[in-house]
């Protein structure tokens, strides 16, 4: 399956047991949506909360947001029957907890096996059994509708028995390698939450740590938090002008069929020019929705 090109920079986690939420989710200027069935629902409100995710997704009104939904692990008493119901009402994707292993992807692949074709498979890493075999993981997008990783640093931190400070040094070896797996096999890959949502310089902070390690963009637990990390992760003015001065470039006559050439006085090859192509796909995205 092609992925669209289109903005990730922000993903929401909202609790689908929330009406509230769940109207404001139309209206945010998060990229994505992710109504959650899992974390954030208490156990008694599971099957309703479920019923009003695949309400949700039937309604629509979600604009250009991507809408995904995560479920419960497929262990758990209400895993099967949130597969199912997914599975029927088919959002952009669902979004798995606690994956480990291969395997454990190829199950969830097996269990969305009726969803429409545009439904993807996004999983959680935050596991430490996961992370030696990441690549591993990540080769199953070849031959399932796996598309994504997104980060669970507060489960991982419970997990290594680790200190989540704003530095998250602990984390910065499991967030590399979580990156180039994806990357090698061309998944999305967000980044995950920060806790600080008062505080939103820290907020800003930790988006900036999370780009510079080549995050599509980072996942949320506030909508306060949406507008910074939109800023982090939209391409600057100066990265426009440089992508639309190699895409012009390269399009010169004198130009076709070279690999490397030079912009304004720097070497530019031809893997900045998908970059630059890309970057610009992006932005215009984004400019069509401000």
């Amino acid at each position: 399956m092609t992925d669209p090109i289109r903005p990730r920079r922000s993903a929401l986690f909202l609790p689908a047991s929330n009406p509230k939420a769940l109207a404001k989710a139309r209206e945010l200027l998060a990229d994505v949506v992710i109504l959650d069935l899992e974390d954030a629902v208490a156990p008694e409100h599971k099957d309703s909360a479920r019923a009003a995710a695949v309400a949700a997704v039937h309604e629509g009104g979600f604009g250009r947001r991507e809408l995904v939904v995560r479920s419960n692990g497929m262990t758990t008493p209400w895993g099967a029957d949130d597969l199912a119901a997914l599975a029927a009402a088919g959002p952009d994707a669902v979004l798995v907890p606690k994956v480990s292993s291969a395997q454990e992807v190829r199950a969830y692949d097996a269990a969305l096996a009726g969803a429409p074709p545009h439904t993807r498979l996004w999983i959680m890493i935050e596991t430490c059994a996961c992370v030696p075999v990441l690549h591993e993981i990540a080769a199953c997008g070849a031959d399932t509708r796996l598309a994504g990783f997104v980060l669970g640093t507060n489960d991982l931190s419970k997990e290594m028995h680790a200190r989540l400070t704003p530095a998250r040094t602990p984390f910065l070896p499991i967030l590399t390698m979580a990156v180039t797996a994806a990357r090698a096999h061309g998944l999305i890959v967000l980044d995950g939450v920060c806790n600080e949502f008062r505080d939103l310089e820290v907020v800003r902070a930790e988006a900036e740590q999370g780009l510079d390690f080549g995050f599509d963009g980072k996942s949320l637990i506030h909508p306060d938090q949406i507008g910074p990390v939109n800023a982090v992760f939209s391409p600057s003015a100066d990265q426009i002008s440089w992508a639309k001065a190699v895409v012009a470039a390269f399009a010169l006559p004198e130009n076709v069929g070279k690999g490397a050439i030079r912009v304004d006085g720097k070497m530019a090859e031809l893997l900045h020019l998908d970059q630059a192509q890309r970057l610009l796909a992006v932005a215009a995205v984004i400019s069509a929705d401000t």
